[in-house]
């Protein structure tokens, strides 16, 4: 059966990415070596199966070849998450994301050739810390090691002016690529769009730029 992921590893994080995909009707194969969470799962995923994932000829007769994504969201056992990626590389799996413990887990999972490493527990740290700082900040959303994406509510200081006059780009960096007024979404907004208290800015630019905008423009 042709399936479009598969999540080894169902603790909170590959729990959570399972329960999301099968909620929207992809086909997933959930894999854990713990029964009780295969038994929590197998009546969400499309398949779930207690196995041995450091284990070349179990994943094969899984099928594993046939899926296109695989996120590997082992939790504390770094060997076998290590070891696992190894197995799906040598294996030439289109897609590998490897949940990562620490930055020098994520540098052996770079050279071993995952394809995409993540920091759920670090990148959630980012984004509370963002909305302690300012109740403007509504998300943030890390897209590399220096740049990122932040939706905030437009500051006192920026309503009633128009992008032109608040020129953020050239003052700050950054760009406001969108503005979500209402249920609309302006993309690309011209100059001259005034702003008003209800806007919601969609940001992108350098951290340290985007940090001088917080601080100089949507911080009240």
């Amino acid at each position: 059966m042709k399936r479009d992921y598969a999540v080894i590893g169902l603790g909170r994080f590959g729990g959570s990415i399972c329960k999301e995909l099968s909620a929207e009707g992809r086909q997933v194969l959930a894999i854990d070596s713990d029964e009780d969470r295969i038994n929590e799962f197998k009546n969400i995923a499309s398949h779930a199966v207690m196995a041995d994932s450091t284990d070349e000829a179990t994943l094969n007769e899984l099928g594993i070849k046939n899926i296109d994504h695989v996120i590997v969201a082992i939790g504390d056992n770094i060997q076998a998450s290590i070891l696992t990626t190894v197995v799906l590389t040598d294996l030439d799996i289109k897609k590998i994301t490897v949940k990562a413990q620490n930055d020098y887990h994520e540098k052996i999972l770079n050279r071993i050739g995952a394809h995409q490493v993540v920091h759920p527990e670090r990148d959630m740290g980012k984004r509370i810390a963002h909305n302690i700082i300012s109740n403007n900040i509504l998300d943030y959303l890390e897209v590399s090691d220096d740049h990122s994406i932040v939706e905030v509510k437009a500051g006192g200081k920026m309503r009633g002016h128009s992008l032109a006059n608040l020129d953020v780009r050239a003052n700050y960096g950054c760009n406001i690529v969108a503005i979500k007024r209402d249920k609309d979404i302006n993309v690309s907004p011209a100059a001259e769009e005034v702003l008003r208290e209800e806007d919601i800015l969609i940001v992108i630019g350098a951290d340290k730029d985007i940090s001088r905008f917080e601080k100089h423009l949507v911080i009240d």
